[in-house]
């Protein structure tokens, strides 16, 4: 064989080995972490079922010590954790030992310091299940159950982002009246036979007071994340400017995501995926508010957007606003690992598991079957969106490969 020949066979054979390389290889790398994937969402499927059990056998940490631990800076809670129905348990069963008005904010809560120094957030019972907020999609009062329903939602999407969310009937005058705070206190009425407060918040009114069914209330609690972990809260890149007649920059120019791919944290890191994933989720409950997000500080964009204050959502079971998922339509980009959960739960398998994650939930049904429906036709939107951003830009951009090894040492 001739000197030249030789060199061009050498070269076809290096053109075919690279291929194979690139091509091969990567399908297979691809196809191994579409299979993690896939037990990953099994194994969410099996541990869906939560049993409220006060015990721990296996260690002498309290259940505060042991959610405290859990916090890393991708994740809220780890994947697997056996402690979650002991944790909740107590959440939903400790002594109320201090009650104060809530956190700054716009709607009514209460601060409560539970027996162990645990810090959780009190939102009371504002409607009934049934209740449907019309108006624009952050009309209403904060909806106590949404909130609930919200933490499930983010354990089945297998983003672990969201603090942990159980509900609680708590007695305001034997609970609650004999170790609040003056300030707390003075907000304290009765209305009827029914005992109520209004709090103190941008929207708290002594007109508009939160009333228990004689002195029981119903409300959730929310796990105060630990004080090692402290928040910073930044303005969201698609927030609304909730001024009639005055639009965000993000409704009116369909090139905005390229600016914010310019910007500082998202230019660089998970934060615009996290912003995506965070998009679809509060398309799937409703939520139009999420005009701030947090974070922990000192970050420097790798932490994860945390899904605090999920309250304003499930007002409106046939209102599905669009607008909630601009980041995904004008990025037009998402993590293979959210797209894949997203298929996994389609055909009814999302209204399934959620049903099941809060079937044993102290405020049980959390969720009026309407707003269950709606959660799959919901998901059908988000995968006929991504499905236009593939058609016109194709899988090998949209579809980002993004696992980030975590840590709970």
């Amino acid at each position: 064989m001739k000197l030249k020949q030789r060199v061009v066979l050498l070269a076809i054979l290096l053109v075919i080995f690279i291929f194979t390389k690139v091509f091969l290889i990567d399908n297979l790398d691809t196809s191994a972490a579409n299979r993690e994937d896939q037990r990953a969402f099994h194994r969410m499927m099996a541990s869906l079922h939560i049993e409220l059990d006060p015990r721990l056998d296996h260690t002498l940490q309290s259940p505060w010590e042991i959610a405290a631990q859990w916090v890393v800076p991708r994740e809220v809670y780890p994947e697997e954790t056996p402690e979650l129905g002991a944790v909740m348990h107590a959440m939903t069963t400790k002594k109320i030992i201090k009650a104060d008005v809530g956190y700054k904010g716009t709607q009514l809560k209460a601060l409560l310091i539970l027996e162990g120094g645990q810090k959780v957030v009190f939102k009371p019972k504002r409607y009934a299940r049934d209740y449907i907020v019309e108006g624009e999609p952050y009309a209403g009062y904060d909806r106590h159950n949404a909130e609930v329903a919200a933490f499930h939602l983010d354990r089945i999407l297998g983003f672990r982002r969201a603090p942990l969310v159980v509900g609680r009937f708590v007695n305001l005058r034997t609970e609650i009246k004999p170790v609040a705070t003056e300030q707390l206190l003075g907000t304290f009425m009765t209305v009827g036979n029914n005992t109520c407060f209004y709090g103190k918040c941008y929207y708290c009114r002594e007109t508009e007071p939160a009333c228990a069914d004689g002195d029981i209330m119903e409300g959730s609690v929310t796990l105060w994340l630990p004080d090692v972990w402290p928040l910073q809260k930044h303005r969201h890149p698609w927030g609304r400017t909730y001024r009639e007649g005055k639009l965000a920059r993000w409704e009116y120019d369909e090139s905005y995501c390229d600016a914010v791919k310019k910007t500082s944290p998202y230019d660089s890191g998970p934060r615009l995926l996290d912003i995506i994933d965070t998009a679809i989720f509060d398309y799937l409950i409703g939520n139009a508010v999420r005009h701030h997000y947090e974070s922990f500080q000192d970050d420097e964009g790798a932490s994860m957007l945390i899904l605090l204050d999920n309250a304003k959502s499930f007002g409106n079971p046939a209102l599905d606003e669009r607008s909630i998922l601009a980041p995904l339509y004008q990025c037009c980009i998402i993590r293979v690992s959210t797209w894949n959960r997203l298929n996994y739960l389609k055909n009814g398998v999302l209204k399934s598991a959620l049903k099941t994650a809060m079937l044993h939930d102290p405020i049980s049904p959390v969720l009026s079957d309407p707003h269950l429906d709606a959660l799959d036709q919901r998901l059908l939107s988000i995968l006929a969106t991504v499905k236009q951003c593939t058609d016109q830009f194709g899988p090998d951009v949209v579809l980002v490969e993004d696992r980030m090894t975590l840590s709970h040492l």
